[in-house]
């Protein structure tokens, strides 16, 4: 679930799925069973509403005073409605903006809580990221109820779910992006030659001076992968955990990598899925994007050359492969709604994330390889990702992704030195057109980043001595984290980790993919604790 943000230029502005969690595939079912009875049994022991959680000792650097209990209550009102027929706690936990003076301004993380229905059974709290950098995950324990999520880990865990630093809820950044503004996407568009990588570096040098200036409060400097493991071991300290389990997908397999190595004595059992391969996003993970696109459209082709008819995107997946880059190149010469050949990459590109959204893949295709711009304009209305177009925003109005776009290019911008040199992004790009011809020329196409200011700290290095807690789950096709980078997260952990293998494509593994062996897996370790023994490859299901 990492964030891919952009949107059709005005007026389609476009919300694309959180890196790997498409609402789309949100689908909720009825409140798993025992939730009522649980929410009387609190009323009748006069515990209902406000619960305090008794605190542990601390451990955040400086010799601070423990974080205050949390005190739970109900959640914002968007939140209750993303999370429905799930019924969610949340609350606020001060945490420091700055850990080096730790007992100086103090800003606010909300977090929430799915309960364990079952005390006898309750082991602890899981703590769980849904990716982004920069996505919302207050409604994530309802999202993974909703898809599956076994009973026996609902049992075993509260689920924490929570907006990060400078995320939604919590105190928040952003770098007032309008609707109708030049960057619209944290995800490069694809650079049809040299030239293009120039303009692109006016735009994105433009988007970090705006971050500069609207940073008022300071805060934007300090969101980082570093202070979001801290945080998450603060809020382990105030909700009365000695340790805390955590669930992370795409960028929070990165964020899992570094609170594991930076606190290794108060971390219990880690699942990382869908792995960005280090506890930050750089030039070459964002690189790698290209090689898991080329991994994963075949997938694709074959399905679409098996409803060629429906479709006609070709009889095989050769013919599929090469309508593609034909349909991108008419888009370029002739843009059909807005839509043009880059920004056309980038809806194939999300479209890879998961079966469910082929075919609506496949029908935008359709309607922008024919040209039909009734069509075009009625598909892309309703959104390809999301089921429901959002409203349409004038072009000086507040983009609806600036929160999340901010966060993700403070997070990605603050971790690690990004190539500030515009001909290392142009030669780059040249090798992935060549090397990735689908989607290689965006994913190393530049960021802000090369116009940031210098991190604070350097980046977490991944700690391969502490216990042997770490399990990854990787798909072998995923677009945007294909398996080297859970290969490499292993590889650096070494003997801490396990690696399962999934024979499945798309992003994410664990209660959003089928596979059984995966999910039995992980489920056993949540529960039981019993890592495998050995690396494990999970035959398709």
């Amino acid at each position: 679930m990492q964030l891919i943000h952009f949107r059709v230029p005005p007026p389609l502005p476009t919300r694309a799925p959180r890196y790997g969690v498409p609402h789309s595939e949100y689908r909720p079912v009825r409140p798993r069973r025992a939730r009522g009875r649980a929410v009387a049994l609190l009323a009748a022991l006069g515990l209902a509403g406000t619960l305090a959680m008794p605190a542990t000792a601390d451990v955040r650097p400086g010799g601070a005073e423990p974080p205050a209990p949390v005190e739970w209550g109900s959640c914002p009102a968007d939140v209750a409605a993303e999370a429905s027929p799930y019924v969610l706690s949340c609350a606020s936990v001060p945490v420091p903006l700055d850990y080096a003076d730790p007992d100086g301004e103090q800003i606010e993380i909300m977090i929430s809580r799915m309960a364990s229905d079952d005390p006898a059974e309750r082991r602890g709290v899981l703590l769980l990221n849904p990716g982004g950098p920069g996505g919302s995950g207050l409604a994530q324990s309802a999202l993974l109820a909703s898809q599956g999520l076994p009973d026996s880990v609902l049992d075993a865990y509260d689920l924490i779910g929570m907006d990060t630093r400078g995320v939604g809820h919590s105190t928040r950044v952003d770098c007032g992006f309008t609707a109708g503004g030049d960057y619209f996407s944290n995800v490069p568009p694809y650079a049809v030659d040299d030239a293009a990588v120039g303009e692109r570096a006016k735009i994105v040098e433009a988007a970090a001076e705006q971050c500069a200036r609207n940073d008022e409060n300071g805060l934007l400097r300090h969101v980082s992968t570093a202070n979001l493991a801290r945080d998450l071991n603060t809020i382990r300290a105030a909700l009365g955990e000695q340790k805390a389990s955590f669930l992370g997908y795409s960028y929070g397999s990165a964020l899992g990598a570094a609170y594991v190595s930076m606190f290794p004595g108060t971390t219990d059992r880690v699942v990382l899925d869908s792995n960005l391969g280090d506890t930050h996003l750089d030039q070459e993970g964002l690189r790698r994007f290209a090689h898991g696109v080329e991994q994963t459209f075949p997938d694709f082709a074959r399905w679409a050359a098996e409803r060629h008819t429906a479709y006609g995107l070709g009889r095989t997946p050769a013919q599929v492969r090469a309508g593609y880059f034909k349909t991108a190149e008419q888009l370029d010469s002739n843009p059909v709604q807005g839509v043009d050949g880059a920004l056309f990459r980038q809806l194939v590109f999300g479209g890879l994330y998961s079966e469910r959204t082929y075919g609506r893949t496949a029908q935008i295709w359709q309607s922008l390889r024919d040209g039909d711009p009734a069509d075009a304009r009625s598909l892309l209305d309703t959104n390809l990702f999301d089921g429901a177009a959002p409203r349409a925003a004038a072009d000086d109005e507040a983009a609806p992704l600036s929160n999340a776009l901010s966060v993700f290019l403070a997070t990605t911008c603050n971790d690690v030195e990004w190539p500030e040199s515009v001909d290392t992004y142009r030669e780059a790009v040249a090798e992935d057109r060549e090397r990735f011809p689908m989607f290689g020329a965006a994913s190393a196409n530049i960021l802000p980043c090369a116009y940031w200011t210098e991190p604070i700290e350097p980046p977490v290095r991944i700690d391969g001595e502490g216990p042997e807690n770490v399990l990854i789950l990787q798909n072998r096709r995923d677009p945007v984290t294909p398996l080297a980078g859970g290969e490499l997260l292993h590889q650096k952990f070494g003997d801490r980790s396990r690696l399962v293998t999934v024979d499945g494509s798309g992003h994410g593994v664990y209660a959003l993919g089928d596979n059984a062996c995966a999910l039995n897996i992980a489920t056993t370790y949540l529960v039981e604790g019993d890592l495998p023994r050995r690396d494990v490859s999970c035959r398709a299901s």
